[in-house]
């Protein structure tokens, strides 16, 4: 899968479950939630469109910020 880098506005620890609320209810995707610095990675085989759509579905300012390559 393609590893993506979103920017969601994430103030606090409810927030951050409230992403993996939506991810987990969209399936098929592994995500790591980066709080301090408000980033959500997401390996998915859903396109960033879907995914973009479900992080704005928390009602947190989201944008798709770019691939990140595999480490």
């Amino acid at each position: 899968f393609q590893k993506h880098e979103f920017f969601v506005d994430m103030t606090c620890e409810g927030c951050s479950n409230a992403v993996t609320r939506v991810l987990h209810k969209l399936g098929g995707v592994n995500f790591d939630i980066d709080l301090p610095n408000k980033k959500v990675y997401i390996d998915s085989e859903h396109n960033v469109d879907t995914l973009l759509e479900t992080l704005k579905k928390t009602g947190k300012n989201a944008s798709y910020l770019g691939e990140k390559s595999a480490q």
